[in-house]
């Protein structure tokens, strides 16, 4: 599917709004506030599920790598990555603050895709020196749900210079599992509703 982006006004994801879960809270205070990456919604609808494309250019918070925000869907159902251009790791994680039950991370490159399964949120993270540019299928009346990320300052893992290091906010959190993205999607997303 293709789009002609500079048709369409995009949301604007700034460092400000993601304060409550970058890891380097020392480096956030001085800062200055920018840009991250670009969210243009709603692109296409089909079936009760929407089409959105992201941007996220290369950038450094401090000694991690940028991210996004990271949510919970609302409802008990997943989403569907397509890494259009670039790579991505797509860190997902199932439970608490008290306890992470499940998590996972699929490093996926350009024509590759993610499934979220339903139950997980999510945080996706571009660790190149290139733009990384997805397109996602997900409910579409969906929002996401951010507190948990806000209140644990981010996923339970972070992607830093020096690797993945576990998120002390969490109590109880299992080591990381790696899983391969797969080549295509199903035909059918009725499961993403």
């Amino acid at each position: 599917m293709e789009f002609d982006l500079t048709k369409f006004t995009p949301d604007i994801r700034k460092l400000s709004d993601i304060k409550n879960v970058v890891a380097d809270k020392e480096w956030f205070t001085t800062a200055k506030d920018c840009d991250l990456y670009y969210m243009y919604r709603k692109l296409d609808k089909k079936d009760g599920l929407r089409y959105d494309i992201t941007i996220i250019p290369p950038k450094m918070l401090g000694s991690e790598f940028v991210k996004t925000k990271g949510h919970n869907h609302a409802g008990f159902y997943g989403e569907v990555y397509m890494v259009l251009e670039g790579e991505g790791f797509y860190l997902f994680q199932k439970g608490d603050e008290n306890k992470i039950d499940d998590v996972c991370v699929v490093h996926a490159k350009k024509g590759q895709n993610i499934i979220i399964p339903a139950g997980y949120g999510h945080v996706t993270i571009n660790p190149s020196n290139k733009e990384l540019k997805m397109a996602n299928w997900v409910k579409e009346e969906d929002k996401g749900n951010f507190s948990l990320f806000e209140k644990n300052q981010g996923a339970c893992y972070y992607y830093t210079v020096n690797g993945w290091q576990k998120n002390p906010n969490y109590k109880d959190v299992p080591e990381l599992r790696f899983e391969n993205p797969v080549d295509s999607l199903p035909k059918n997303l009725d499961f993403l509703k």
